[in-house]
């Protein structure tokens, strides 16, 4: 797919591959859709230069250190894993000017977050000039 230029962006992250199908977002926002994708900083400064009208929501956390700590329990990462997560996620917090809007990703307030998300998507419906997005 990757070679076939069937992603709208696509990275290895971590040494996972990752990728956002083309079609699939093109199909969505055809049909008038609301369509959110998750993908990291250089993902959505890849998506921003395709589709600059987008809306992009960067998803923070209290912290570094809340991060770190939120990191170490789920003990899905070596020690040299974790120093390069928090190393990205520090580079990654520079780039909040590519982003329209910032929302904080509190541990164990999922529904924060959701609602937070929700009312963004609300307001931007209230736009007196709408942003439209085609691929």
């Amino acid at each position: 797919m990757i070679d076939d230029h069937r992603f709208l962006e696509s990275a290895n992250v971590y040494g996972n591959y990752y990728g956002v199908p083309k079609d699939e977002v093109s199909q969505a926002l055809a049909r008038g859709l609301d369509t959110i994708v998750k993908v990291d900083v250089q993902g959505a400064a890849t998506i921003k230069k395709i589709l600059p009208q987008a809306v992009f929501i960067f998803l923070a956390p209290p912290s570094l250190e809340a991060l770190e700590d939120r990191l170490k329990r789920r003990r899905s990462e070596s020690s040299q894993d974790l120093a390069l997560r928090l190393e990205r996620a520090e580079e990654e917090i520079t780039s909040l000017p590519i982003f329209d809007y910032v929302i904080t990703s509190d541990h164990d307030k999922l529904d924060d977050v959701v609602s937070q998300i929700d009312a963004i998507v609300s307001a931007e419906k209230c736009r007196v000039k709408p942003r439209t997005v085609k691929l």
